[in-house]
């Protein structure tokens, strides 16, 4: 059974860091490339990051420089490291593995449940 479970989100000011972990089983995590979408209220899904199985990353331009995607094939977990938080960046937070080549949410093969993050001003 396929499973993503997301876990770090949680309320913090603007300016500060969170650390987002994606737990996969269910699959052969090092075969596949791990992404993070975040979807704010009343907005759609959009990307965030991510990384492929071999380490290689991809950043939305909005987070680059302030966000790090990276794995650990050895525990099946996706991580995301979020700092210089703003306000904007309050979402529900999802990870979520794809086999193929395209970054569209459409395309994921297998999807988390969400983490809410949330920035105060």
């Amino acid at each position: 059974q396929v499973q993503l479970l997301e876990s770090g989100g949680g309320l913090v000011q603007a300016g500060g860091s969170l650390r987002l972990a994606c737990a996969a089983s269910g699959f052969t995590f090092s075969n596949v490339r791990m992404n993070w979408f975040r979807q704010a209220p009343g907005k759609e899904r959009v990307f965030v990051a991510a990384t492929s199985w071999s380490g290689n990353t991809y950043y939305a331009d909005s987070v680059k420089g302030r966000f790090t995607v990276s794995r650990d094939n050895s525990k099946n977990t996706a991580y995301l490291d979020m700092k210089t938080l703003k306000p904007e960046d309050t979402a529900v937070y999802y990870c979520a593995a794809s086999e193929g080549s395209s970054f569209m949410a459409d395309a994921m093969d297998y999807w988390g449940t969400g983490t809410l993050v949330t920035v105060s001003s």
